[in-house]
């Protein structure tokens, strides 16, 4: 019984809040990668203001633009619910994380409280997201799971 109330085999959400769940974790992502590219570190620059290690910044960026990239398609892929699917096309987003997806069909709300707890402790003062910014937001499903993201 843990396991349904939880979204283990029971899997209690729709598929478009599962994929919007999907967009949310990477979201999160590109924010901590685009995060940490921020502060200027203590050895990061020369005593003429070059870069110590030439290609690291390239590199930030490479990853940040990378996980743009994931944000854009799982975006993409949250969108589509509600549309017919074209032929041979999935709805589910390509690779949104490696650790990510077994996490979100196995706990979905756990995952979204994850998200919860990240969403809180990095609030900016522009409006209250409520207690639940995440998960509160998810949609249970009301008829069986069809293949694909979580089912």
């Amino acid at each position: 019984m843990a396991a349904e109330a939880e979204g283990g085999t029971g899997a209690p959400y729709t598929d478009a809040a599962r994929a919007r769940l999907e967009m949310a974790f990477a979201a999160y992502e590109l924010a901590e990668l685009a995060r940490t590219a921020v502060p200027i570190g203590e050895y990061e620059l020369r005593p003429d203001g070059t870069a110590r290690s030439a290609g690291s910044a390239s590199a930030d960026a490479a990853q940040v633009l990378a996980a743009a990239l994931r944000f854009c398609e799982a975006a993409a892929a949250f969108e589509r619910f509600g549309e017919e699917p074209r032929s041979g096309e999935t709805k589910a987003p390509a690779g949104v994380g490696s650790w990510w997806r077994p996490y979100l069909a196995a706990a979905p709300l756990e995952a979204a409280r994850d998200l919860d707890d990240w969403v809180l402790r990095h609030q900016d003062g522009d409006r209250d997201p409520g207690a639940a910014p995440v998960s509160g937001g998810l949609v249970r499903r009301t008829d069986p799971p069809r293949p694909g993201i979580g089912g």
